[in-house]
């Protein structure tokens, strides 16, 4: 999954988002989600990374739904 991908989405899987904006391995991606470092929204038994709020942070334009 690349930035672009992951911009265009409301949520994505945590190491994905580790990896993608802060180039985390799939178990620090998880660690930091755990500390709360990246947020993070339940869905049923899924845990996923929310990519606004870590776009904002990082001060990247986020477009979700939208196509190439």
């Amino acid at each position: 999954m690349t930035l672009e991908d992951v911009l265009r989405r409301p949520t994505v899987p945590i190491p994905d988002a580790g990896r993608v904006f802060y180039g985390l391995s799939r178990n620090g991606s998880y660690e930091a989600a755990k500390r709360g470092d990246i947020p993070t929204v339940r869905i049923g038994r899924k845990i996923m990374a929310v990519v606004a709020p870590i776009a904002e942070q990082l001060g990247l334009h986020h477009n979700f739904g939208e196509a190439d």
